[in-house]
């Protein structure tokens, strides 16, 4: 029998296995809850997890009850008071129409809910499940980062500082049951047939029977002690891979278009994009750098606050925005000490004669040292020549440049999901 030891550090007053438990049993509530969360937080607010609620209806368990049962006689009052097919008015109670007796909470939260805080990396797992960062391992692959060795099974040839001692003595006992098999089986028979003799009488023939038993038995003794206790094809031995270490620093590029036609709804929208992506990066790197860049017919880097809500007027040219952010890279962020990703918003207005100069621009200082570059363009419009240079970007630049249309806040999730998405074949960062 095998006894399975959880040596897991539980926190203070909990169980780390029940909690597990209880995580997957409410599983549903918990993204509703995560996927809420996106609209509340700031960019860089990465300090807490969050408070699901559950309504208590949810956590309820069956229970088994006595009933009354047996015969009983009953005797019920009239009714003085309605007729049949009477309508009865609902019972007074509070703002909601329900009939309890209690008083809404000042806060909104009322007692019918089971609130339980998860940590900020459950928080991430939940909502970053099947995704992965595109690129990154090929990345890595051609640099010179360093490199990790992970667990990848067991090996029958390897270092001796590896061997598996459970796997290779399992190994080893096996092997001796199979090779002993025969002997094993004989010796049975031999000690049932000396045993049947010491019944009998003692005679010439019986001894020389007994013997000839004692000779085998002895024999086959030596023949199950022959067999090695282990073997050099026993040995198994811990197998580990080499795979790349990513640099643990990344940084972040937000552009954004702030010209008159970006209202502060499409500015919101694109806010929770950018919270995504910050979120997806903190996941995978050690640090994280945030890079605000927001542009009309000129470009500036700028602070979170003023990125969002700062109101500006004008036209629009990208280029501006695409060519700061390539001296940034030059000046500040190396590509071969940082991992670049870029994440632009706009509703896709651009001067016509502005477009070329961004294509130059982006083929020139920014796709050949970005990790990837994500485009959402904003609202219902036609698409616009942004949208078709990009699109033309897209084919010639499948790993590294995405571009999606977003049309309301519901749909920047399921938007980032589709950018993000793990495809058949490809490792998570």
């Amino acid at each position: 029998m095998a006894y399975i030891v959880d040596r897991r550090l539980n926190s203070k007053n909990k169980s780390l296995v029940n909690r597990e438990r209880f995580l997957k049993r409410y599983q549903q509530q918990i993204r509703k809850a995560v996927s809420d969360a996106v609209s509340r937080r700031t960019i860089t607010d990465m300090e807490q997890g969050e408070s699901i609620p559950i309504p208590r209806r949810d956590i309820s368990e069956p229970v088994f009850r006595h009933g009354q049962g047996g015969k009983r006689d009953m005797v019920h009052p009239g009714n003085k008071e309605f007729m049949p097919g009477d309508r009865i008015q609902r019972p007074p109670g509070g703002a909601g129409g329900g009939s309890g007796s209690g008083q809404a909470s000042a806060d909104g939260e009322g007692d019918d809910d089971f609130i339980f805080q998860i940590t900020q990396e459950e928080f991430l797992d939940y909502l970053f499940e099947d995704l992965a960062l595109p690129n990154m391992v090929k990345r890595q692959l051609t640099s010179m980062d360093s490199f990790d060795y992970q667990r990848a099974g067991v090996s029958e040839v390897g270092n001796p500082a590896q061997v598996n001692i459970v796997r290779s003595m399992r190994s080893a006992h096996a092997r001796r049951i199979a090779l002993r098999g025969k002997e094993r089986r004989r010796r049975r028979e031999v000690l049932a047939e000396l045993s049947a003799l010491e019944q009998l009488e003692n005679s010439e023939d019986n001894e020389a029977q007994r013997l000839l038993l004692l000779a085998e038995l002895e024999h086959l003794n030596v023949r199950m002690h022959t067999i090695p206790w282990l073997d050099d094809f026993d040995l198994k031995y811990n197998l580990k891979v080499k795979v790349p270490k990513p640099s643990p620093k990344a940084v972040m590029f937000c552009v954004m278009d702030v010209s008159g036609s970006m209202t502060q709804d499409i500015k919101d929208t694109a806010k929770r994009f950018f919270f995504l992506l910050y979120l997806f990066l903190k996941k995978n790197y050690e640090k994280i750098e945030v890079v605000f860049i927001r542009h009309h017919t000129q470009a500036q880097e700028v602070d979170e606050e003023t990125f969002f809500y700062a109101r500006e007027t004008g036209g629009t040219v990208v280029s501006s925005a695409l060519n700061l952010m390539g001296n940034i890279i030059e000046e500040r962020y190396s590509p071969n000490a940082w991992n670049i990703y870029v994440a632009q918003a706009s509703d896709g207005d651009n001067w016509h004669e502005d477009n070329a100069r961004c294509g130059e621009a982006l083929l020139s200082t920014i796709l050949p040292f970005v990790q990837y570059y994500t485009y959402i363009e904003i609202g219902d419009r036609d698409p616009q020549g942004l949208w078709q240079l990009y699109e033309q970007l897209q084919r010639d630049f499948q790993e590294r440049f995405a571009i999606q249309r977003v049309r309301h806040n519901a749909e920047i999730y399921p938007v980032f999901r589709e950018l993000f998405r793990k495809h058949a074949g490809e490792e998570g960062a």
